[in-house]
């Protein structure tokens, strides 16, 4: 098939272009500016040039694909820094807005039948209820103020997507990503921070975080392209886990002293109200449906596997 990932020389696409040109698909590349086109073409993919943002020209790039696939993987996520929640999705949050409906517009004008799209599993179910959700729960709706409009851009996205009746719409909720390119790649920031001893277990810990290896939610994309439904799929690992349990384990993994644990008022002094949700509210998510309508399964079903390797 023919098939155009806008987002393909992120950490996703990285992982995601080369398994499509494998599986025998013609892949084109959403890039930026002429900057990406060698980065495209490394990674098997034919060069479209569009700002996400401007969509004149994603409906130029998309008649120029011809697609019968779009995957949307649009981010524009750094270091994110918990004070500054808002802040650090702010870019991201505007791409899952705009830059989607800009594609899903020049996906209904010259007829794409499948659309792909990147959502989050990791930090959007409702913190009420057990500890793991399924594609069937609600996302949260009383979101703290800094995460309020991630919340909202999640939401804009996957109505726009599901009620798109004119394609296949599929939103892929990824859980938190390790691996290759990530935040908790080896090396990186949030890995040293934890191994300086500056990444503690707030309040109980008990905020559950479900994890997904890049490589496992890229052989998921593939599927989905594929021959996934419409529909929500939870594309995570299979051992979500509390806060109290992974943070002390990895720092074992690392060879370091188990974190500190400080109360919910001093870690809201140093990670903000948006960290200390994260550490203490937080629930996890059920891969059972992906596992099910899918076929998929991980090759790293637990951080415990693989999330140093």
């Amino acid at each position: 098939m023919r098939v155009l990932v806008a987002g393909a020389t992120g950490a996703m696409g990285k992982e995601l272009v080369p398994r499509l040109v494998d599986a025998g698909h013609e892949v084109f590349a959403m890039i930026r500016s002429d900057s990406n086109k060698a980065k495209a073409s490394q990674l098997g993919a034919v060069p479209v040039i569009a700002d996400a943002l401007n969509r004149a020209q994603v409906e130029k790039a998309v008649r120029q694909a011809a697609p019968e696939v779009i995957v949307n993987q649009l981010t524009a996520i750094g270091h994110v820094d918990l004070r500054k929640f808002e802040q650090s999705f702010a870019a991201t949050d505007r791409l899952r807005v705009e830059g989607n409906d800009n594609l899903l517009a020049a996906a209904r004008a010259t007829g794409v039948r499948r659309f792909v799209a990147q959502s989050n599993g990791a930090f959007t179910y409702a913190r009420t209820g057990g500890p793991i959700k399924n594609e069937q729960d609600p996302l949260e709706n009383s979101p703290i103020a800094p995460m309020a409009p991630m919340i909202a851009a999640i939401k804009h996205l996957e109505k726009a997507v599901l009620g798109a009746a004119w394609t296949e719409g599929i939103v892929l909720r990824y859980g938190g990503f390790y691996g290759p390119g990530t935040s908790m790649a080896p090396g990186s920031q949030q890995l040293e921070m934890i191994r300086k001893r500056k990444f503690p277990v707030v309040g109980d810990g008990g905020g559950v975080w479900s994890f997904i290896h890049i490589a496992d939610a890229a052989e998921a994309t593939v599927i989905a392209v594929e021959k996934g439904g419409r529909g929500v799929y939870n594309i995570v690992d299979d051992e979500p886990a509390p806060v109290a349990e992974w943070l002390p384990e990895l720092a074992a993994m690392l060879g370091v002293k188990k974190p500190t644990r400080v109360p919910r008022f001093i870690g809201r002094m140093a990670a903000g109200p948006a960290g200390v949700v994260l550490m203490t509210e937080l629930r996890g998510a059920s891969n059972a449906k992906a596992k099910r309508e899918l076929g998929w399964h991980p090759a790293h079903p637990t951080w415990r596997q693989g999330l140093l390797g």
